[in-house]
Formats: structure tokens, sequence, C-alpha cells
């Protein structure tokens, strides 16, 4: 199919072309020099109290990436492991890890021992830059791993001198959240900036194929994998977003709200790279968990104008009565990814708020984002939007031939300029994802009209009934409008009768509600062979760090 052909083109917006130019920089380094400059004394970064301005940030990056180079004696090429929170200490990390030639590998400060220490010895990180809430963990598996560095930060650290102080105190000794840990080689973070500051950094030539980030994920064969994304990879993402949406932000004058977790690569790239390429002031969300808090933030930025989250996010929001008071007047551009965003909280946000969350797709393996909704659209559509501009979608069957019928289901494929170059020392599981070009995302999606795209399911997390596919997503979309229900997920049971059973776990948000009432309410909406045969409550769902409910978990629970 020649590009002139492609089915989503002509919905794009009219001022949105397929070509783009995925190569305005030769890597992120000259992207961050050219940001820092052009926006010098606009702020870059707010968290609780804090802010740092793009000057102030190019300083704080340079004496870090001095830092590393000079004190660490780190080279290019040499892993640097950042493992913390939404705090303004990670992105000074994490450029100044660029700006030093390293590769940065992100880590959940949630993880526990067994998980850290499989990651940092797989990734043969040789330094690490840690939360100090966290730093018992790391303690325990060190040993096992290939780090000659520890860089050890408080919540604090970067609030400034007296407010920092007493943050990292409260945090310490009144709340008790950070627990012992004994690493007498570790520094701080903030003696690491004073030591860097009396450093000079050497020049480091990264290219545009050079790997930035080790990114781990599940992918779309299992096991947690380091999907190697280059400098050029996210370059030519955050091109293909700014082709998409650039004539719609005003550079230099919007202001992000960033609950999602950054060492997330949607965060990442959106929130980190994307909002800062076009000088926006970042609100940076430390624990979005604790709503009411996250809540009375949102209420001190009347001037908030773009807004990223996650389905169970928004729902939360929408389900707590100090959201109806806070000001949006300005907000203009909501955007849903790392999940579905269900109809349900879709239809109420707007009733909230006028606008529609565009939902956006993406795989960490596209670094991440590879269609999203435009901005035109009117109404929720439950579609993924369309292809970015570079970017080449196609869905197969189960003999690989090419599916272009409407709404006839196979798998998606995504080829472009953002697909990452490989696992990291994986070439069995890299070919296994790669195919022709494209990557298997692993997910069972439609055409719909228009080429927008349409994700069903999961392909390993579709129940087979009797013969027929069932999607839990369906029935999730379905039972999130039951008034009466907080939060749902499907997964398939065993079952002699049937192969497999439908299982719905469910959130009450009525406590009066039944499991033959739910069933009654589905009976409305789906076929026979779609009802849950099992209704089981529970007091929450088990989701990943940015939100997203793990059904695997449920299914393990369920055996």
């Amino acid at each position: 199919m020649t590009q002139k052909d492609l089915p989503w083109i002509k919905s794009y917006p009219p001022e949105v072309s397929f070509d783009v130019d995925t190569r305005p920089f030769e890597n992120l380094n000259d992207l961050f020099d050219y940001v820092v400059r052009r926006y010098a004394d606009k702020t870059a970064y707010i968290n609780m109290s804090g802010h740092i301005s793009y000057e102030n940030l190019a300083v704080e990056v340079e004496y870090f990436a001095a830092f590393l180079q000079k004190y660490c004696k780190l080279k290019k090429g040499d892993r640097l492991a950042i493992m913390m929170p939404n705090l303004i200490q990670y992105p000074i990390a994490l450029f100044a890890a660029l700006k030093a030639g390293l590769t940065v590998v992100n880590i959940n400060p949630l993880y526990t021992p067994r998980e850290l220490g499989t990651q940092l010895a797989d990734c043969k990180a040789d330094a690490i830059v840690v939360i100090a809430n966290y730093a018992f963990n790391l303690q325990k598996v060190i040993g096992q791993t290939r780090i000659r560095h520890v860089i050890v930060t408080g919540v604090g650290d970067a609030l400034g001198f007296f407010r920092g102080r007493l943050v990292n105190f409260m945090v310490r000794s009144v709340l008790k959240m950070v627990p012992k840990f004994i690493m007498p080689n570790s520094i701080s973070f903030k003696k690491a900036l004073r030591i860097g500051s009396q450093l000079t950094l050497d020049p480091v030539l990264n290219r545009y194929d050079d790997i930035a980030f080790l990114q781990y994920t599940g992918g779309t064969t299992g096991k947690p994998k380091g999907a190697e994304l280059t400098h050029g990879n996210i370059i030519a993402n955050i091109s293909e977003l700014l082709a998409y949406y650039g004539s719609v932000v005003d550079r230099g004058r919007e202001t992000v709200v960033t609950a999602l977790p950054l060492y997330h690569i949607f965060a990442m790239t959106v929130n980190c790279m994307l909002f800062f390429a076009i000088g926006a002031t970042n609100i940076l969300i430390t624990d979005p968990r604790r709503i009411k808090d996250f809540i009375k933030e949102l209420k001190h930025h009347p001037d908030i104008s773009i807004f990223t989250g996650v389905n169970t996010l928004f729902n939360a929001l929408l389900n707590h009565p100090d959201f109806e008071h806070v000001a949006l007047g300005r907000l203009r551009l909501v955007i849903g990814g790392g999940a579905a965003v269900q109809s349900g909280v879709a239809q109420r946000f707007k009733a909230r708020t006028g606008l529609n969350i565009l939902e956006g797709y993406g795989l960490t393996e596209c670094s991440p984002v590879c269609s999203v909704c435009p901005y035109t659209a009117k109404e929720y559509t439950g579609s993924i939007g369309l292809p970015l501009p570079g970017t080449y979608a196609r869905i197969i069957d189960a003999d690989d031939n090419e599916i272009w019928d409407l709404n006839t289901p196979g798998e998606l494929e995504i080829k472009g300029p953002q697909v990452m170059k490989g696992y990291y020392h994986n070439e069995e599981d890299t070919k296994k994802v790669m195919h022709d070009g494209y990557v298997r995302t692993g997910d069972i999606a439609v055409w719909l009209e228009g080429g927008y795209i349409k994700i069903i399911d999961r392909l390993k997390d579709m129940i087979l009934v009797s013969g027929f596919n069932v999607f839990p997503s369906e029935i999730e979309d379905v039972v999130s409008k039951f008034d009466k229900v907080l939060e749902c997920a499907a997964i398939g049971v065993k079952s002699d009768k049937t192969g497999e059973a439908i299982k719905l776990f469910v959130v009450k948000r009525d406590p009066s509600v039944t499991a033959e009432e739910i069933k009654d309410y589905c009976r409305s909406y789906l076929t026979p062979y779609k009802i849950p045969h099992i209704v089981e409550f529970t007091n929450d769902l088990p989701k990943s760090a940015i939100g997203k409910v793990l059904r695997r978990r449920l299914r393990t629970e369920a055996k």
C-alpha cells in the first residue's frame, strides 16, 4: 500500500501532514541545549513548594554531569539507573546522564528487592541515583550487581535550604518513611552537585543512533526486557507528536500536570521530553495515590492547560468530591494513555470539564507513542485515534495476511522511526517481536471508518467461552457505566462446561450492590456467553505503577 492510500491520512486535521522531519536534532543533548537557551527565564518544573527555571536546570544538569564524568569516572555508554518518584531531581539526573554520554535505566522505586536486583544485574548498571525512602531495598541486592557509585536523594533536596531540610526531617524522623540503610560509599545528591560545581564537564558526542535508554518492559513476549531506545527514537517520537499537536500548543506558555511517574515510558517521553521541548511548566506530582493531596495541589494551579493521565487516575478524581472545586478554566488538552480509557469515565470527565479525553496508544518498544486521537475529535470514539505522522500501522491475521476490512480483528503491528533497536542482549526475543520491520504489539485491533484504530484487547487476555472469543475490555467497559460500581476487571478461569468462564472482580461504589444485580445489568448490554459467570467483590484491584489494572495477577490469584 502506497503512502497516499493509507486510510488514516484523510482523517488528519488540515494542517497535519504524514511527512515529518524526525531528525531536527542529532541527539537529546542538542535538544536540551536549545530548549534551555530559548526558555531560560521560564519555570521548567514545580514540585511541592519547589521550582526550577530552565536556566537553573541547565546549571544543575551541568554540575551533576561533571560529577558523573569526573568524580565517578563514568564514560560514554556506561549505565546510570534512576530510582525515584516524580521529583525535580529526576530531570536533573536524567539530562545530566545524557550530557555525560551515559545510558539511562529507569527503575520503579516500588520494586521488591528481587525485582530490583534482577533489573540491575541484567542492565549492568554502573551507578544509581536512588530516593532515600527505598535505599534499604537497594542495600539488600547491591552485592549482586556491578554498581560502583550510589547517589542518595531525599524528597526535599530540591525544595530550597529551609523548606528542603524541614521536608526531609519530617519524612525521615516524624513520618518514619525512610527505613534505615547502610551504604558506606554512598554520597548525597546535594553533595554530588557541590562537587560537580567545582569540576568541568568534557563535551561528549552522542550520535542519533546511540542508546539513550534501556527501558524495561514486560514487553509483548512476557519476561521483563530492556528495550534499547536511541537518541533518535526519542527525538523522532517528539517530532511526530509535534507534527500532530504542534499547532494547538502554545510554546513557552503551557502548564502541564505530570502525575504519571516519569520513570514510565509514557510520562518520560510525553511529559519529560515533549512538553520540555515546547518550554512548558511541568507540575510534578510525587504521589498521586494520595488523591486528596493531589487535588489540593491542583487547586493551587488554576493555570493548568494540559493534563495527561490514565483511566484509573481520571476515575479516582471524578469519584472524589473535592474535584468539583478545582478550577479548570484554562484546561484545553487532556490526553489518556497507558491503558484504555473506559467510555463511562470519558463521559463523566467531559460532563465535568467539557473536554474529551484524547486517547493515545503506545508501547515501550516504540518510545512509546504510535497513535492518538486528533485534537479535532468532538466526542469519545473508543478508539486509539490515528497513527502518528511518519508511523505505519497494519493489522494481520493468524497467517500474517494484512487486514484492511473494517471491524475485522487481528494483531496490530507498528513501524516507524520510533521503533527500538532491539532488546538488550536478547536477540531471540527481538526476533520474535519484529516482523518485516514492524513490531508485533500483541494487541488485537480493528480498523474503524476513516483509518481510526480500536484496540479490542490483549491477545493473551482474550477469554474463550464455548469456542467464542470474549474480550475482557468489552465487559469492563459495560460494567464501568453501572453507577453502583467503582472499578472492575474481567479474566478467564477454567470451566469444565465451557472451557473458560468469565470471572469479574468488582470494587463497589454502592455497598448494597449484589452479584446478581451486576449480572442483571450485564444482560441488558451483553450477549449471554459474555455474562460473567462469577462476580467477586474486592476492596481494590492490583495495579501497575501508572494505574493499569494487572489482570495477570488476578489470574494468578484465581488459580
